[in-house]
This record gives structure tokens, sequence and C-alpha cells, in this order.
């Protein structure tokens, strides 16, 4: 049995976290959950925004699955995302983003992945006043990280069989820093002749998406730009709540949906589940369970694209349990189906 830690979180997260569990307990999925939480929730019981438990966790399952989670804006307090990120060495951020039957949308033929380096860049939070009135943040790209980003999407591109990476930039700005950057991922390029290769800046990007996605096949991406793409290709094809997301270090890796913790529905039963549950797809990926992982996107895909039982933002009625079980009963359907 795999042993997983569960971030619960803040707001809906403790609602489309449950929805998950059902989903993969409906997939006979095996899983002890460590159940640890970080975020505003953990700072009232604990005092501590990530607490030593969770951190302990992690460290130990070397797999977690986060909830959305609230951080305090403007407070001095890190973002506990980018703390979880930096402190696990999980370098590459992965969102697949890609058109859904039955969800209404000016484009229908997205489907891209967006490959976000992870660890530096103006994340760093390397930032300072120089004198009253002006403040500085330092952008930090190195060539280690750059190069590390670059293997991984040529990577994920061979082994999923993709066509095409575009490496997104404004080195013509930055020369020093986003051409460093861009140095590096040209120098894994020439490893993989066989996978075309393009550059493109990164507010030109930002056009193309929005006009032409079906042009593009894997992105990659330093930090800042890839935060900021991954929303924009996910308002192609829907918006946060259908994009799953996952963070991939050397040993250990976080998955997670890219939307925030909405506490102005929290506890109305409203939430769309979709985001998370393909994200424990992305998990199920990862430990190998592959025909699982399918199984709950075929699931996931039905349910949207019949739209009898989907949540108010996608234009239904149901609950976030209705939605959740309607995915759950095509999986138990289908896999019954399969045994006899």
């Amino acid at each position: 049995m795999k042993e997983i830690t569960l971030i619960p979180g803040d707001g809906i997260g403790t609602e489309v976290t449950a929805a998950v569990q059902k989903v993969l307990t409906a997939a006979n999925q095996s899983i002890a959950w460590e159940i640890v939480n970080g975020g505003e929730g953990a700072y009232q019981a604990t005092g501590q925004y990530i607490p030593d438990a969770l951190l302990d966790s992690i460290s130990t399952n070397k797999i977690a699955f986060k909830g959305p989670i609230t951080t305090p804006i403007g407070k001095g307090f890190k973002s506990i995302n980018v703390t979880l990120r930096q402190k696990y060495n999980t370098f590459a951020n992965v969102r697949p983003v890609k058109s859904m039957e039955g969800i209404k949308t000016p484009f229908n033929n997205v489907d891209l992945v967006i490959i976000r380096e992870n660890s530096e860049d103006l994340y760093c939070g390397i930032e300072h006043l120089v004198t009253e009135g002006v403040a500085e943040s330092i952008k930090v790209i190195t060539e280690k990280a750059s190069l590390r980003i670059g293997e991984y999407a040529f990577q994920y591109a061979k082994k999923h069989g993709r066509n095409k990476v575009t490496s997104v930039h404004k080195a013509n700005i930055m020369k020093i820093s986003d051409g460093l950057f861009l140095d590096c991922i040209r120098r894994v390029a020439k490893k993989y002749p066989e996978i075309e290769y393009e550059e493109v800046i990164v507010d030109n990007m930002c056009m193309q998406l929005v006009m032409y996605p079906e042009k593009y096949d894997v992105l990659v991406l330093p930090n800042l730009y890839g935060d900021i793409v991954s929303d924009l290709a996910a308002g192609l094809v829907g918006g946060l709540g259908l994009v799953p997301g996952a963070n991939i270090g050397e040993d250990i890796a976080i998955f997670e949906a890219v939307h925030g913790s909405a506490p102005q529905i929290a506890g109305k039963n409203e939430a769309n589940p979709t985001a998370c549950i393909l994200s424990a797809a992305m998990m199920l990926d990862y430990i190998n369970e592959r025909s699982a992982a399918d199984l709950i996107r075929e699931a996931v895909a039905y349910v949207i694209r019949e739209g009898k039982h989907t949540t108010k933002d996608i234009g239904g009625n149901a609950t976030t349990e209705e939605m959740t079980e309607a995915i759950c009963s095509y999986i138990r359907t289908v896999s019954i189906n399969a045994a006899g």
C-alpha cells in the first residue's frame, strides 16, 4: 500500500481533496493517506503555516497531494507553495492544458503542456528597499537550473510523443539572465534533433496563445513567465478549475490543482473537483498506475461531455459530491464491465 501525504488545505480544499480520495477508491487504488494540514487552518491550530509534522511527512513519504492553500498577502510571509517547492527542490512544474468537450470556450483544439522552472527566478524572494520609495527584487537564473529544466522538457516531449518544444523568454531585454536561460535550452535542444525547437518572446507568446493555441505543444519557461502563461492557458480551456498540476523533483513530487482556496464558496458543496481529480491522475502516472490514471481521465471527460452532473462554474447545477459520484460511478461501471 502506497503511503502519500495529504494536505487538505484551506477553503474548498477539504471538499476537493475528499473528492480525490473517493475517486481513487473507486479506481481500486489502495493508498494510506497521512493527513497533515498546512496553510491558514494549520496556522490557527499550531501557530505555523507549515508545521514541522508536514515537512516530516513529505520527507518520509516522498509524494504529497495538496489541496489549495491560503497564503497571507503582503504580510511578509513567503508563499507556502513556493516554500514547499524550494524546500524539496521540486524543480519542474508541469501543467497539461487540454480542451474538453462540453466546456464552452472559443477554442476546441488546445493540447499543450507547460513546463515551468520552479526553483529560482524572482521567486527566490530576494528583495529589499534600496532607499525610501525605491524597492529592488533580484532575478536569479542559473546554468544548472536552466539546463535541468530544459532536459526535463525535452525528455517529457520524447516520452509522451510530443513533437515540438518552445522556449519562452525575454532575452531581447534581459540579455544576461534570460540570455543564459535561452542559451541553456539551446544546448539541450541540440541533443534532441528529432524534436522541433523554437523560441518565442514572452509577450508575443501570450498573443500567440490566444490566437493560435493549436500551434504549440510543449512550452518551457523560467519561473515567472511560467506562472503567468500557465494561468493564461488555463483560460483558453475553461479556467483554473479544469487544469491539473504537478511539482516534480529528483525524488519528491507534490501534486496539486492550480486554483485557489475560494473561501467564498467553502462549505457550500459547489466547488468543481475536476482540477484536483486530474492532478490525482497525474500522481497515478508518477507511481506507474497508468491504466487507473487513464480511466479517471476518461471518467472526467465523460461526465463533463454529458453535462448532467457538472458544477455551476462549468454550466451545470450539480454539487461537488454529485459530480464526484458521477465520476466514481463511471469508473465502477467500466471496471465491472472489464472484469466480466
